[in-house]
């Protein structure tokens, strides 16, 4: 099996922490460090301009040769390590200086490769600039430091980074390509405007979708980037499907989306965490209901990019209120989040004031079921949901839902808390996915002993399910329920019952779940997963080496 000596690695999200891409690279690199020591060099965009990047420490002496004839090529570039587990290489290029020749670049990707960016709106040109400029960066670091004989691997993550790739893939042919789809453009959109995915995938042709929801220009360059690069993946069976149907192309290999578990704490330190965590999520709650919460206060919660129907929040809350009238836990009290960031404004002056003060409160705040004032409090789904379903935190509920709708970075002004160390507080975590190519906040939950529920429209469930060989159950540690375009009602159902289930379980029942959800991350660990980017590596690499004879002849 081929192996790269080098391996460029592209993407919007390297030093820029956006969504679940910044987690599959930034734990990976590890893995790739322990082998490629400094030969594994990932490139992301200068979007901090003067500012210090928080992920990034730049190094002046790293590279310095290349730097200076990088300079001297007009590339404005920075050299350092990315702040993450193995601290591998990172450029940061400045791709500003590009939009003057946008159209001469668009000109020349139609040209060589027919995609179509006439349509282009938002941010196809400012990925598309950063791309170009990526690829610049690769071209001058291979021309100056390394030669033909150099096995070397040039990978491109999403749409976003496919001009670079189709510009290594005609400009230096000794290199293999590779293109990653984490999810379909189109797939995504489809799904995004309340269209059947699924039912319909067979029937769906791609080009003409694009059409239709005004995706061309992504959907274009996504498409001609997995027609021309070496070796075409992405990153679960489900999305595989997707990319055959909508595409017209079969990817080569599936890269399932592992995980580093050398953060989650161990023994005592996980003990007093989770103690921690629980502590502040009823002060929280008290602050803001007026009920008091005990140790046996059942919490649960879902999370993840605001995608009100792709994630399932709107299923999560319709499940929730049923829960609210089901008299099996008639004496249980439940505390339900909803931690998606929305369009938040500030945190509540009201909510801060009475959690300084450390003491219970038996009286609610106005408006209890929201940690943060947001800029469209009148036009939001989940504040929408709960309105229309007559969700008000009233003190008879035992089911209390409440909305933090920023990140959790630690700052926030309440929670104050990094999502890390909120998360293994919860009893259950639950991600009722419609469309979720991987879904890592599954994964997360698990590596911190939190059975969760999913769905097997996630690519994560999906392997779960093949792990255990059968429907995932709490007993697995992972509850899988079966979703479809149409069952939306019968998936509120599940989600109830399989709460109601935990809900009623022993101790010792309860403990075990923990102990199978644990054991389950631990089959999703990168040294699990690794071997399938060495095959993709084998066959760009092999791809490329052919090129190279022709080449030489």
């Amino acid at each position: 099996m081929k192996s790269p000596e080098y391996i460029f690695e592209s993407s919007w999200e390297v030093c820029n922490k956006v969504g679940g891409i910044y987690t599959v690279l930034s734990t990976r690199a590890k893995t790739l460090q322990e082998t490629h020591k400094d030969k594994v060099i990932f490139i992301g965009p200068d979007c901090w301009g003067e500012k210090p990047c928080p992920y990034f420490k730049e190094d002046k002496k790293l590279l310095a040769d290349w730097r200076k004839k990088a300079d001297d090529e007009g590339l404005l570039v920075k050299v350092g390590r990315w702040m993450i587990p193995g601290e591998p290489i990172a450029i940061l290029v400045d791709f500003q200086p590009y939009f003057v020749k946008k159209n001469e670049i668009y000109g020349w990707l139609w040209e060589n490769y027919k995609v179509d960016s006439l349509h282009a709106y938002g941010d196809y040109d400012e990925a598309s600039m950063f791309s170009y400029a990526a690829a610049l960066v690769v071209e001058s670091f291979y021309n100056f430091c390394l030669d033909d004989d150099t096995q070397c691997i040039y990978q491109a993550n999403e749409w976003m980074t496919g001009l670079g790739a189709l510009y290594i893939n005609k400009k230096l042919p000794q290199i293999g390509t590779i293109f990653t789809t984490h999810a379909t453009s189109i797939g995504r959109s489809i799904a995004g405007n309340n269209k059947p995915l699924y039912d319909y995938l067979f029937a769906y042709n791609g080009d003409q979708m694009a059409g239709e929801l005004n995706m061309q220009s992504k959907h274009s360059i996504e498409k001609q980037t997995a027609m021309h690069v070496d070796c075409f993946t992405t990153v679960s069976d489900i999305t595989a499907r997707e990319c055959k149907e909508l595409m017209d192309k079969e990817v080569d290999v599936v890269l399932p989306n592992g995980f580093e578990d050398d953060f989650v704490p161990r023994g005592a330190a996980f003990t007093r965490k989770r103690n921690a965590a629980r502590k502040r999520i009823f002060e929280i709650a008290n602050a803001l209901t007026g009920e008091t919460y005990d140790k046996d206060t059942i919490v649960v919660s879902t999370s993840g990019r605001y995608e009100f129907r792709n994630k399932g929040v709107d299923v999560f809350i319709e499940s929730m209120n049923r829960l609210l009238r089901d008299q099996r836990i008639a004496d249980k009290k439940i505390l339900a989040f909803i931690e998606v960031p929305g369009w938040v404004g500030e945190p509540r002056q009201d909510l801060q004031e009475r959690l300084k003060q450390k003491k219970t409160f038996d009286t609610a705040l106005d408006c209890p079921l929201i940690t943060h004032w947001l800029h469209n409090m009148s036009h939001d789904n989940v504040l929408g949901q709960l309105k229309y379903l007559d969700m008000w935190n009233r003190k008879e509920d035992r089911v209390k839902i409440i909305f933090l709708p920023c990140y959790l970075t630690g700052d926030d002004g309440i929670v104050d808390m990094k999502y890390y160390d909120v998360v293994l507080g919860n009893d259950l975590c639950i991600y009722p996915s419609y469309y979720e190519p991987w879904g890592y906040t599954p994964l997360e939950a698990v590596a911190f002993k939190v059975p969760c529920i999913t769905t097997d429209l996630a690519g994560f469930g999906l392997w779960a399910n093949t792990v255990f060989g059968h429907y995932g159950e709490l007993k697995d540690g992972v509850k899988v329920i079966h979703r479809t375009d149409y069952n939306f009602s019968e998936v509120a159902d599940y989600i109830k019952d399989t709460v109601v289930e935990y809900a009623l379980m022993t101790d010792a029942d309860r403990k075990k779940c923990r102990a199978a959800a644990e054991k389950l991350s631990k089959k999703a660990l990168w040294s699990e997963f690794i071997q399938y980017y060495h095959k993709a590596y084998d066959i760009a690499l092999t791809k490329a080496d052919a090129r190279k004879k022709v080449l030489k002849k």
